[in-house]
């Protein structure tokens, strides 16, 4: 049969994808459930339930999923319950690769989301492209080789990167931020080295898609992640799918202006939320009392020992970022504010800033604060992200 684009080899195939994106985004399904679900991702063109039991059957027997024994209903009036689906974590793995401001951390993991190895190396990133992209497939080889699997069981390696990243042609963004990695194809050269397919996302657009799929916002149709690291960044979930925006520029909240006539920004502006809340600009304020050394570790192991200047800071940041919060959360109204990266602990004064910030700035006509949590994957999420970005186009088996 022909595989060319609306062939019903093609067909088939994507079908499959559907099935196998509703089982990843909610972890575990029942089959009448897939149905529902798959019809909702498909939207007027949803899946008839005869073809989704043909193709959890032609899953399950390539054991891509496995099935759950059903509990007992204690309901009353009880009823068979409904036999349940999962993903089988042995059916095959993803690889991520963060290429974060100063480090790279690249990890491998089953088709669940767990974390089968993982290796974090300090690099100036954003000077050395070429270095890095090298490195990353060096790395990434190595793990494979190391956990005795064959490149062909890898579904997928996906890219995290600290710059807007279009859709369409994964072209990079970098403009005055990076101006070192303008012009090169991440994916192309990635491919070139490892020969897997490959997928690049925003570093924080993926960590809202790991704390979509395994973390905090599992369920949450409609939130804002936002990555307070080395740089700050947002990602935004609109009724259950990311946004991207027209360029690939949606959720660069670093470069919102929080301070009018503040210091200048790396991306030439002055003034930005970047210069106020990330981790520079958070070391750098407590570096006149605890020395130019200072680390983002050293400043919220102080704020957590009660040192009233760590707190001032953590306290001062959360504010500016709430102020830039405030008007996105009253055009999109969000369900949840999730706050990761290097600066998200739970019980910071960061985040206590934020929520009453923002508590300050919505309007009344909302009748509860929009909650604001810690994101639950730490600083592995854009990581995660990547994978799962990697794995979701992907037909397994």
């Amino acid at each position: 049969m022909d595989p060319s684009p609306g062939s019903l080899v093609t067909l088939r195939q994507n079908n499959r994808k559907r099935v196998l994106e509703v089982i990843r985004r909610r972890g575990t399904v029942s089959r009448s459930e897939i149905a529902k679900q798959t019809g909702l991702i498909a939207k007027q063109t949803g899946l008839s339930t005869t073809t989704v039991a043909n193709l959890v059957a032609e899953l399950l027997g390539q054991a891509v999923i496995v099935e759950q024994a059903p509990r007992p209903n204690s309901a009353a009036g009880g009823g068979r319950p409904a036999t349940t689906l999962f993903l089988n974590p042995a059916a095959g793995c993803g690889l991520g690769i963060h290429l974060a401001h100063d480090h790279i951390r690249i990890g491998l993991t089953d088709l669940a989301g767990n974390v089968v190895a993982e290796q974090i190396t300090e690099l100036d990133v954003d000077h050395q492209p070429t270095q890095s992209l090298a490195y990353a497939a060096q790395v990434a080889i190595e793990l494979i080789a190391t956990a005795g699997l064959k490149p062909t069981s890898i579904a997928g390696l996906g890219v995290a990167v600290s710059a807007p990243v279009s859709g369409k042609t994964h072209a990079l963004g970098a403009g005055p931020i990076l101006p070192d990695w303008r012009g090169i194809d991440v994916a192309r050269e990635l491919h070139r080295w490892t020969g897997l397919r490959v997928e690049v996302g925003n570093d924080a657009n993926l960590g809202a898609i790991a704390e979509h799929r395994y973390g905090v916002a599992r369920g949450v149709d409609d939130f804002v992640y936002v990555m307070l690291s080395d740089g700050v960044g947002a990602g935004l979930f609109l009724d259950g799918h990311l946004y991207c925006g027209a360029t690939g520029g949606a959720g660069e909240l670093g470069h919102v202006t929080v301070v009018p006539g503040g210091f200048v920004c790396r991306c030439g502006n002055r003034g930005c939320l970047e210069t106020v809340a990330g981790a520079h600009a958070l070391t750098g304020a407590l570096a006149q009392t605890h020395g130019s050394s200072t680390t983002l570790a050293d400043l919220m192991a102080a704020a957590q020992g009660g040192e009233s200047g760590a707190l001032r800071v953590l306290a001062d940041a959360g504010r500016a970022v709430g102020t830039a919060l405030a008007t996105i959360c009253m055009i999109l109204d969000p369900a949840l504010v999730v706050i990761g990266g290097k600066a998200n602990a739970e019980h910071s004064p960061l985040l206590s800033a934020v929520r009453d910030t923002l508590a300050d700035s919505i309007t009344p006509l909302r009748k509860d604060p929009i909650p604001v949590v810690a994101g639950t994957l730490g600083e592995q999420a854009e990581m995660l992200g990547a994978i799962a970005l990697a794995t979701q186009t992907a037909a397994i088996g």
